[in-house]
């Protein structure tokens, strides 16, 4: 005969009994007192799994964290000029501040993606929170430009957790055809939220210094901690592969883990490298072959490691290898063309920084309101035709800066940086949700690693490749101490805009080659 619920005092601590769990075994008040927290993140959470729009509660948890997180991405740059007079250091010296959370990222990213796999994806993305409060901190409380440079680098770490982590999260929750719905949103508030800092953050720094931006960045964060932790249910760090943590810490594949890592920072480096110190130079040499001996050990762990970091299988599979060829082709001619746009309307036309930031603003609004757009869209359309014409958007949109003319009319520049906006948000939650469609859920997070990575080393490439080639024009022409606004000057731009729309059309090929995943739409 079984025991009835109400006269056995151990069913009272079952799974179902939040109260129970949280007096715990001895049931005394002193439990409710000390957990309070746990109890009422308990019941959010319980609340929250149950509810018919869980998967958008995770979501919305995590965009919270995004916008904390990106807050002070653009706006920092611009105190740089402040910052470099506070510390007495060198422009060389500042781009470190840039450099050096990019090569933290890509030694960081496969690492933290196959941990997210093995811990938790919600323990890792609320780590990255965590990390990115410390960052605040640091950074606002710098006394030296070596420990401002040691903040932001950490910044580049956590970036790493959160990226990886959230990404995972939303393939986790949301149904596969549902997916590129997420990541417009998910897009809009990447690119928003740079926008809405520049818009806030300025005004701040005007007022009260560029470290107080941080700190309200550290309230940002300390929110969005609040929210996930309370919201994010925990079950989404229960993994399907049942081995223990110490069983999974010990067979994972460390070699090919730290191969991946090195290889992608060296890579990144000298292309970093490569404009200031010269191709040629023996230190940028170095890092490529650096690069390239690291990523040939990866493909050999992948090959003949019994759990590789990467299954070798994936690499056979045209779903997997071509978003990412997508997501560095486009990140290539997009933020080669981001950082090449003031530099071409300073010079080229002579405008004011007033004028040129008015402008510029039409890519990042356009990009953030395409890409929920996009999202909904693409459910209907599928995520190949999304990412045909994402691509296609972003190879015009450098054919257009490719073919300006002193006499062309503003309008056409901003029809060409809408063009980009527009691809950009379009293209990657598509290329994104095709990606996912291959891989297992409890790989996400190496998944999300891999489209990261991809995307950082097309970003690097494109800014260093094409501001090289603008910068070998000006001196093969000799127009160093030409006046802003000489039409000499724009036709150096020609030529890297041209390079920039002809890896957009690699990015074409790559989204046109990519298999239709399957449509089953979700209503």
């Amino acid at each position: 005969m079984g025991v009835n619920r109400r006269e056995d005092p151990d069913s009272l601590l079952g799974s179902d009994d939040l109260g129970g769990i949280e007096f715990g075994a001895l049931g005394t008040e002193a439990g409710s007192d000390l957990n309070w927290f746990k109890l009422l993140t308990a019941r959010a959470q319980e609340r929250a799994s149950k509810s018919s729009a869980y998967q958008w509660w995770v979501l919305w948890s995590l965009l919270a964290g995004l916008f904390a997180l990106n807050f002070t991405f653009t706006v920092f740059n611009v105190s740089l000029p402040t910052v470099k007079h506070e510390f007495h250091t060198s422009t060389q010296t500042l781009t470190w501040t840039m450099v050096g959370p990019l090569l933290a990222y890509g030694l960081a990213a496969p690492l933290f993606g196959k941990l997210g796999d093995i811990f938790g994806h919600r323990r890792l993305y609320i780590f990255g929170l965590v990390g990115a409060a410390l960052s605040a901190i640091l950074t606002a409380t710098s006394g030296s430009i070596a420990m401002l440079l040691i903040a932001r680098t950490l910044d580049g770490i956590q970036g790493a957790a959160t990226g990886t982590a959230s990404g995972a999260l939303v393939n986790t929750v949301f149904k596969p055809d549902q997916r590129v719905k997420a990541m417009g949103w998910w897009s809009l508030v990447g690119a928003g939220g740079p926008v809405l800092g520049v818009s806030v953050g300025s005004p701040i720094i005007a007022a009260y210094g560029w470290r107080a931006l941080f700190w309200v960045q550290l309230a940002l964060l300390v929110i969005a901690l609040g929210v996930v932790a309370t919201i994010l249910p925990r079950r989404l760090d229960h993994r399907e592969n049942k081995t223990s943590v110490r069983d999974a810490l010990s067979t994972m594949d460390w070699p090919g883990s730290l191969a991946l890592s090195l290889s992608v920072a060296a890579l990144m480096l000298g292309v970093s490298f490569g404009q200031p110190r010269g191709w040629t130079s023996p230190s940028v040499l170095g890092c490529f072959v650096v690069a390239g001996v690291a990523m040939a050990a990866f493909v050999v762990r992948i090959r003949v490691a019994t759990h590789p970091l990467i299954p070798a299988s994936y690499f056979r599979q045209r779903n997997f290898v071509l978003p990412m060829v997508v997501r560095a082709a486009s990140n290539f001619a997009y933020f080669g063309g981001f950082f090449l746009f003031p530099l071409l309307m300073e010079y080229g036309y002579g405008y004011s920084l007033g004028r040129v930031g008015a402008i510029a603003v039409a890519r990042p609004i356009v990009f953030a309101i395409a890409s929920p757009i996009a999202g909904y869209i693409s459910v209907r359309i599928g995520e190949k035709i999304s990412t045909i014409a994402g691509t296609s958007f972003i190879a015009g949109s450098m054919v257009l800066f490719g073919i300006l003319q002193p006499s062309t009319g503003s309008w056409v520049v901003v029809i060409a940086l809408s063009l980009a906006g527009m691809g950009m948000g379009v293209a990657m939650p598509a290329s994104s949700a095709i990606m996912a469609y291959e891989v297992k859920p409890h790989e996400f997070g190496v998944m999300s690693a891999a489209q990261l990575l991809a995307m950082q080393v097309g970003e690097v490439a494109g800014i260093d490749v094409l501001v090289a080639i603008q910068q070998a024009s000006v001196t093969r022409h000799h127009l160093e101490h030409a006046a802003m606004g000489d039409p000499r000057l724009l036709a150096t731009f020609a030529q890297p805009f041209l390079v920039g729309a002809a890896v957009g059309v690699v990015a074409i090929v790559a989204a046109i080659a990519c298999r239709r995943p399957p449509r089953r739409v979700s209503e």
